[in-house]
């Protein structure tokens, strides 16, 4: 639209319509791409809120931890917990893929982290552990 009385127009039916809308609107003008810039308020919760919810195992977040990530947070745990606490040896109770990765890859760091520590520890897949959830247990 190339004629301003035109553009006026078509504001002027936009803002008759939205007298009808419950909701509070703010009518910019047309931009120079001769496109109607405008606001609404928000009435209702959105969409994805109204119809989704939060993923149990990344927390909304969008992302997991690798199992790779999580052995090093537990081998982290277990330094920290063997320094603060007494205690003869630890039992970590990790998920499938955390229990597979520690007993195929990092069987190495797990016995020179007994080395270091001066105590055993022993590991236990729960079935039920989502793969960023373990617990370290002082036995």
């Amino acid at each position: 639209m190339s004629n301003d009385e035109h553009k006026r127009q078509v504001l002027r039916a936009l803002e008759k319509y939205l007298l009808k809308d419950p909701s509070r609107t703010n009518i910019s003008g047309v931009s120079e791409l001769g496109l109607v810039e405008m606001t609404r308020k928000r009435t209702q919760e959105s969409l994805e809120h109204i119809l989704c919810e939060t993923c149990c195992t990344c927390n909304g977040r969008g992302s997991l931890k690798t199992a790779e990530t999580v052995c090093y947070e537990i081998f982290r745990d277990i330094i920290r917990e063997s320094r603060q606490f007494e205690s003869t040896r630890f039992m970590v109770l990790v998920s499938p893929e955390v229990g597979d990765r520690i007993i195929d890859e990092e069987s190495t760091t797990v016995a020179e982290l007994e080395e270091f520590i001066g105590k055993s520890i022993k590991f236990q897949v729960e079935t039920s552990y989502t793969q960023e959830q373990f617990d370290v247990v002082l036995m």
